[in-house]
């Protein structure tokens, strides 16, 4: 039997098509269901009420008055059909005082009817002055139909009272519209199934669902709103943190080969060549992350840490233990420079470890493949043969390691760097190459708050690296206010020329490349205020021109951007990091993995331009070798403004981690989950990320403990139904392939 029939009926057949049409295309909203979880942004309270003689300014207040005039203008309107506008003024008296209404346009026919004199109403608005006389324009009003000795006192008092639900609207279907709409709809509220178990509801006592929905839609007090809201935060928080309890669940009824590394194998040999011990945090990962391998179940674990904390290590080191275990390992990385540069350093790192197969390699050694999209087609060919046969442990690459043609030996292990990057049809792809699934680990360097890793990364087990090894040095930030001090700036070229002349390398950031049109790049942020927002962003070739013909005239300057050939970028990389090249005028593209310990100075222009965490992480490429890193973010700002707080943050700390909580209090949630393709991204209407921290912590726990016990949710139809909604066939997939 169907359970909620109310709730899935479409809404063209209650609200009529063209209103159903307009929801439908404009809201996302196609079932009386949809349009129950359409809650309300906020409230307008239409306010006690007021005596006419006793009117405050610029507030909301709701008067019952008497009709005494009402009087039709017509105006010359260049706007209006037939070139006359109308405007039509009432005066009403309540005995204390008068008070003018005016409508304007379409607004004036219902009240030009309704608003005779001697009409008693409430009316409800703005206090406004125009000519000097206090007004109220477009005001709602309800008209009040009593008898003489029954004056209606009851209803005025519960109109004037009453909380009015503002809806999120379009242009096309105003919020009043949608509110009746929900009127229409609001009796079905009454079949809704409550998806969470009835014990967990009374223990935290929250109201039941329906009553929730009555109350968000339709409350007569504050604490009818807090009590709504705090349910349907636990109903979104609980359902999504099920959905992901059974994917994790799910993983462990999987079956994946067990890594374990030999004793005296790889991982022993290249351990003992290491010129430095692990920092204690870099054991405890490793030690998380050979358990995972050990078991005969597919690993998932998401690495955070921030830039230079270490995490190739402890990734390089997990890859040689499923070496050792016979298996092979595959590193994706997001860009070809970055891949290049993982090949080169994992190289460096295992030596002649490294050179399986050849004549200089040694008893362990394995042979680590490079394949990417612009190899030749000999080179490709080898490497394919190296992969197939199992002859390459390790390999890395870009997203060419995921095309047909890619045939693995054995794989037991995909690391993921820098996973928001990366589609997840991608990484399922490259799953798909195993025999059995292999083990996952995720990495990152973007930190992210705890709630964002449970909502986000619910499915991934997490572990955290947030110790700097031995030998990395502190950075430096200032900002450097371009418009209130342009000798600040000037002093930064310096601070460059002086890094310079010390032996050291510097880069120069810029939100825009600058061969494109004059139009800022997507998701760089626009300065929400002030004169710099007049002008584009300033751009890589137009300030590497400047920079080499002025204040950084007779230095090395070359330029690195996306758009250059594949051969070009690596040229420049190369030289920079052999340092032929003094400093760098690049965009974001630095932003991941390039590792030139002597670059020690960055200048980020138009830093408003840019996100905290993507500063934070650009920060990130100075101060990589012994000596101390100084990062200069140039802003033309005023000191007031949201953008210049939000760059005296990241000045002011180092921590990654509190620097993605304030930019996350910042922004919407709704960048943070897109940015990581949640399924969640669409499902959080009244849950807040950062705020409701406890709320998802508990109902983690909660989820977790119903899925162990009840896999398939047989006992709580209610909950199966509400995952059904959430897990529409696009986050359905997304959570399969997790």
């Amino acid at each position: 039997m169907d359970l909620v029939p109310a709730l899935r009926e479409p809404l063209k057949k209650v609200l009529g098509p063209a209103t159903a049409k307009v929801m439908a295309e404009h809201l996302g909203l196609h079932t009386v269901g949809d349009l129950l979880h359409h809650y309300p942004r906020g409230y307008e309270e239409r306010g006690q009420l007021t005596h006419l003689a006793d009117l405050p300014m610029d507030e909301h207040v709701t008067v019952v008055a008497q009709v005494a005039d009402a009087r039709l203008h017509t105006f010359a309107s260049p706007k209006a059909p037939r070139g006359k506008g109308q405007r039509l003024e009432v005066t009403i008296t309540d005995g204390s005082g008068r008070l003018q209404l005016v409508f304007f346009g379409h607004g004036v026919h219902k009240p030009h009817k309704e608003l005779l004199p001697g009409t008693r109403a409430m009316f409800a608005g703005k206090v406004s002055v125009f000519n000097r006389r206090l007004q109220l324009a477009h005001p709602a009003y309800e008209l009040l139909r009593g008898s003489d000795d029954d004056d209606g006192t009851e209803s005025v008092e519960s109109w004037a009272g009453a909380l009015i639900p503002l809806y999120p609207a379009t242009a096309k279907l105003e919020s009043w519209k949608i509110g009746k709409a929900i009127q229409t709809v609001l009796p079905s509220a009454q079949e809704a199934v409550d998806p969470l178990p009835g014990s967990l509801r009374e223990g935290r006592g929250l109201v039941s669902l329906p009553e929730a929905l009555l109350k968000i839609h339709r409350p007569h007090t504050k604490a009818d709103i807090e009590d709504a809201r705090a349910r349907l935060k636990w109903d979104e928080a609980f359902v999504l943190q099920v959905a992901l309890a059974r994917r994790r669940h799910a993983e462990t009824q999987l079956p994946a080969v067990p890594r374990k590394p030999s004793p005296d194998g790889l991982l022993t040999a290249f351990d003992d060549r290491l010129p430095f011990t692990l920092t204690e945090g870099q054991q405890k990962v490793s030690r998380e992350i050979f358990d995972d391998l050990a078991t005969d179940h597919p690993m998932h674990r998401l690495l955070q840490g921030e830039v230079g904390s270490g995490k190739t290590m402890v990734a390089l080191r997990a890859m040689l233990a499923v070496v050792d275990a016979g298996g092979q390992a595959v590193m994706l990385a997001p860009t070809e420079v970055l891949a290049q540069q993982h090949h080169r350093s994992v190289v460096e790192m295992m030596g002649e470890l490294a050179e399986g197969g050849t004549l200089g390699g040694t008893e362990h050694a394995t042979k680590v493949v490079l394949l990417t999209g612009s190899m030749g087609a000999a080179a490709r060919r080898h490497a394919l043969l190296d992969l197939a046969t199992g002859e390459a442990g390790i390999v890395i690459g870009t997203h060419a390691l995921i095309e047909d043609k890619v045939r693995f030996h054995d794989l037991g292990l995909v690391v993921v760097d820098e996973q928001h990057r990366f589609g997840v049809e991608q990484r399922d792809a490259l799953r798909g190459k195993g025999k059995q699934p292999p083990h996952l680990l995720v990495m990152t360097a973007t930190p992210i708050p705890r709630t964002v890793a449970m909502t986000v990364f619910g499915d991934l087990e997490t572990s955290v690296l947030d110790q700097l090894p031995a030998g990395r040095s502190p950075i430096a930030s200032h900002v450097v206010p371009a418009a209130d001090k342009p000798h600040f700036l000037a002093r930064a070229w310096e601070r460059v020329r002086e890094e310079v002349s010390n032996g050291h390398q510097a880069y120069v950031v810029c939100p825009r490349i600058g061969d494109e049109d004059d139009a800022p790049k997507k998701g760089s942020r626009k300065p929400p205020e002030g004169d710099a927002e007049k002008r584009p962003p300033l751009a890589v070739l137009d300030v590497a021109g400047q920079l080499a013909k002025g204040p950084l005239q007779g230095l090395r300057v070359e330029v690195l951007h996306g758009r250059m050939q594949p051969d070009d970028k690596d040229g420049v990389m190369r030289r920079f990091a052999a340092g032929e090249t003094d400093v760098l005028v690049a965009t974001t593209v630095i932003e991941v993995g390039v590792n030139v310990p002597n670059a020690t100075a960055m200048v980020i222009m138009d830093a408003d331009r840019f996100g905290v965490s993507q500063l934070h992480q650009l920060r990130g490429r100075v101060g990589r070798g012994s000596a101390p890193g100084l990062c200069l973010l140039v802003s033309e700002m005023p000191e007031a403004s949201a953008a210049r707080q939000r760059l005296n943050s990241v000045a002011g700390t180092l921590d990654g981690f509190e620097l993605s909580r304030i930019d996350l209090e910042q922004r919407r949630e709704g960048d943070v989950l897109g940015q990581a393709q949640s399924g969640a991204r669409t499902s959080l209407r009244v849950l807040a990320v950062i705020e409701d921290e406890e709320i998802i912590a508990e109902a983690r726990q909660e989820a977790a403990a119903v899925v162990a016990a009840d896999p398939e949710l047989a006992g709580l139809p209610g909950l199966r139904t509400a995952l059904d909604a959430l897990l529409d066939e696009e986050r359905e997939q997304y959570l399969e392939k997790g």
